[in-house]
């Protein structure tokens, strides 16, 4: 199979994973929204910075190593698997024994039981960290797919049922490890790899020089992006961190998981074509107009029917989440670009500039958050949006630099889709505001989707908008 033909497939496949699996998610969560409160959500999300770290350490820097290495033996899957498998230890132990500090920063006691027990997810994932970045590597995202979809199913229905029973925060945490359990059994059942007992040192000092920067680099950025999370769980309500957990997550279903469904494929592509920079440089372009295609509009619109989205979704007990979201889709919308610039550094090695960089605006975040706590909520989440912006024009920037491919170059490239989307945006709000408000909320929703889709599309089209046409190719697998 050519090169194009394995990345259409691996587009295909990946995004009915991410999407498939997000869709599952999405459904449960509306359903777990429903039965439990934003408190018992915010409880969660004070602790979500030591999943994210937990995360890191297990998906970031050794297996993106062995996704891009060349010429590897079994050996150096053993060794990475063996590493990764006893840090997973090494930090739930360490997590387990602050739990305690954790519980007493955010004065709710009950935290020392939800962080020991939802951190055990850690030890589960790394039991099949391996198995999925030979996976990646292979591009078998439809097997990924196989995996990620009943693992979801099972995850939500135990959550759900525990709700029901009366379990409360409990039912999210074993909603988690139920579903990261399935995903590591079915990961080992369909790899046909095995660890051999062997543990290369050499092979490990190769994987971890070039590993090691990525894994800090993720480490800031997860424990740096999550620093919003915790100043709103300090110094506000258990209410208020769920609300804005609520926001976040509705942000990132669009967001992060078609970023995270097109970097399975775009890094490995990448890595293949590294040194062709004229020919990296051309399909870097057209994959972030593609995603800023798909983002944008949904992201507008969503941001316009926010109020009758949250109501008939999660009831009116959430609609305090409604100003965050929208705040957020901002963030959502500048997400693709400041971090797919950053996608080029790995490829080309430069880890050590891709941990300056984290660094840097790790720095500019302690910065903004210093300037908006003592403001408030919604100060502190526009700080989001200038922080956003100044990431995607320092990433950029070095992009110029390999690539030959700006921010100017990059803006200039996408804004004629932010126009017309914001011009959809600007539809859809009339529709909704003259005409709608005084029916029922799904009809305004369909109303107002329909709407904007239909000025979106057909604009594109009569544009001859490159990403529109694209798109249609990678649905039809052409």
């Amino acid at each position: 199979m050519s090169l194009k033909k394995r990345v259409t497939a691996g587009l295909v496949w990946t995004f009915t994973e991410q999407f498939g699996n997000q869709l599952i998610g999405f459904v449960i969560s509306v359903i777990l929204a429903r039965i439990l409160l934003p408190e018992q959500f915010g409880l969660i999300g004070m602790i979500a910075v030591f999943i994210a770290i937990g995360n890191a350490l297990l998906h970031a820097g050794l297996t993106k190593s062995l996704i891009r290495g060349k010429d590897l033996e079994s050996a150096d899957y053993s060794t990475v698997f063996y590493f990764n498998l006893s840090a997973s230890f090494l930090i739930y132990f360490f997590i387990y024994f602050s739990a305690p500090l954790i519980a007493q920063f955010y004065e709710e006691s009950i935290l020392i039981g939800l962080v020991r027990l939802y951190c055990t997810t850690f030890i589960i994932s790394a039991f099949s960290a391996v198995q999925l970045a030979r996976l990646t590597k292979k591009m078998e995202f439809r097997t990924q797919t196989i995996i990620a979809i009943p693992s979801a199913i099972v995850g939500g229905f135990v959550g759900i049922v525990m709700a029901l029973s009366g379990y409360g925060v409990w039912s999210l945490v074993w909603s988690s490890i139920s579903g990261a359990l399935i995903n590591s059994i079915l990961l080992w059942l369909y790899s046909d790899w095995r660890p051999e007992l062997v543990f290369d040192f050499k092979k490990l000092k190769n994987h971890f020089n070039f590993g090691y920067k990525l894994t800090l680099s993720e480490l800031l950025d997860r424990t740096f992006s999550n620093l919003f999370l915790i100043a709103i769980g300090k110094y506000f309500s258990a209410a208020q961190v769920g609300f804005y957990t609520r926001a976040e997550t509705m942000n990132q279903l669009p967001v992060k998981n078609i970023s995270r469904a097109l970097d399975k494929v775009t890094f490995p592509l990448f890595s293949k074509i590294q040194n062709d920079d004229k020919r990296l440089k051309r399909v870097y372009g057209k994959i972030l107009k593609i995603i800023i295609f798909v983002i944008t509009p949904l992201l507008i619109y969503l941001a316009v029917l926010a109020e009758p989205i949250f109501r008939f979704l999660f009831t009116e007990k959430w609609l305090p989440a409604v100003p965050y979201f929208q705040i957020l889709c901002v963030t959502g919308i500048l997400y693709p670009l400041h971090s797919y610039n950053l996608d080029i550094l790995n490829v080309k090695g430069r880890s050590d500039l891709f941990l300056k960089l984290e660094i840097f605006k790790k720095v500019l975040i302690l910065l903004v958050l210093f300037i908006t706590i003592p403001m408030g909520i919604i100060e502190l989440l526009f700080g989001q949006v200038i922080i956003s912006f100044l990431a995607f024009f320092i990433n950029a920037h070095y992009t110029g630099k390999f690539i030959n491919y700006s921010a100017f170059q990059q803006i200039l490239d996408i804004s004629p889709i932010l126009i017309i989307a914001g011009l959809g945006g600007g539809i859809t709000f009339l529709v909704d505001h003259y005409w709608m408000t005084n029916y029922e909320d799904i009809l305004r929703i369909l109303i107002g989707f329909i709407s904007g889709g239909i000025f979106y599309i057909t604009i594109s089209y009569i544009l001859k908008m490159e990403s529109l046409f694209e798109l249609y190719k990678i649905i039809l697998k052409k």
